[in-house]
């Protein structure tokens, strides 16, 4: 077996974690890239015995140098409450880090993933979304730091594939929970879990209506290692999501039902920009990568459950 040395950017985050531990899993050699904005070391933290993972703080907004085979660019904070703290730091970190690690991948001959986000559909007027629809964006808005950076990041990915013949891959992530998310996130999933835990109130925002559809985080990182690993004429972008579409309600009384707590269900108005619709066509994931989700949203909260009651 080939050991190839990969470098993680966000490989401390709650995606990065688990892709780290996957590619060691496999033997490769790990470099994890972080600079603890939203990433955690103690998510890393069971990995450094291994002589064949590393961990650099270090911020992709700087150029980075090393010598790799393969480059994961997830670095970006990815939950609202994040991503809005700091919007100027948000798009720096999707444009500029795109670039650094395009360079990056350019002088070195790498091949490199952009971790892209089904939020470049915006709000969809196609449904479900599929990868050739051009989305539905507000550029001046609340969301647009995450929005419009990951499409800037998308514009040069494909550019420097066209113009210097780099090697890359595109995913769009629709969303993803799982252990390690992080408790205030302000994330569904993890925001109604932690809610039901302490039996407090949900807050649904508007009417509950709105759907997303919810992907457990080991489907994701499957999608992400065969998209990597998949011919080189196919770029993608392609979507990694779980096509079971729920609306918010639906969620709450599931996490309600599987925490057995005595939380009530509160009402509060809609943020501006949210999407009232989420759901991916994943015909290309299946068609090109053989990829559809393997674990179905009750068994994925009951996993993402008990690791919440180990940490809160």
């Amino acid at each position: 077996m080939i050991r190839k040395k990969v470098l993680v950017t966000g490989g401390a985050g709650f995606v990065g974690s688990h892709l780290c531990e996957r590619l060691l899993r496999e033997g490769n050699e790990v470099v994890c890239l972080d600079n603890y904005f939203t990433g955690q070391k103690q998510n890393v933290v069971h990995l450094l015995d291994n002589p064949y993972f590393e961990l650099v703080r270090h911020d992709v907004t700087m150029p980075f140098f090393i010598e790799v085979d393969e480059i994961f660019n997830l670095a970006c904070p990815a939950s609202p409450i994040h991503y809005q703290y700091n919007p100027i730091k948000t798009i720096k970190t999707s444009v500029m880090g795109a670039i650094n690690m395009l360079g990056l991948a350019k002088r070195i001959k790498a091949k490199v993933l952009q971790a892209s986000t089904s939020e470049v559909y915006g709000d969809p007027k196609v449904h479900p979304q599929v990868e050739s629809y051009w989305g539905h964006v507000n550029p001046i808005g609340q969301r647009s730091c995450y929005d419009e950076g990951k499409r800037a990041a998308e514009t040069l990915f494909v550019d420097y594939h066209k113009q210097n013949k780099v090697r890359i891959k595109i995913i769009r992530i629709f969303n993803t929970y799982g252990p390690r998310m992080h408790p205030n996130d302000g994330r569904v999933v993890s925001n109604f879990i932690v809610q039901a835990l302490h039996n407090k109130d949900i807050t649904i925002y508007g009417d509950g209506s709105q759907t997303r559809s919810f992907q457990y985080v080991d489907d994701l990182i499957e999608g992400m290692i065969r998209l990597m690993a998949s011919g080189e004429e196919f770029t993608g972008p392609v979507n990694i999501g779980n096509p079971n579409e729920f609306t918010i309600i639906e969620l709450a009384e599931k996490v309600i039902k599987l925490t057995g707590s005595k939380s009530n269900i509160v009402r509060m108005p809609l943020p501006s920009d949210d999407p009232t619709q989420r759901q991916p066509d994943i015909s290309l994931a299946k068609k090109e990568l053989g990829w559809e989700p393997k674990v179905q949203l009750e068994e994925g909260l009951i996993r993402t459950i008990d690791y919440f009651k180990s940490i809160v």
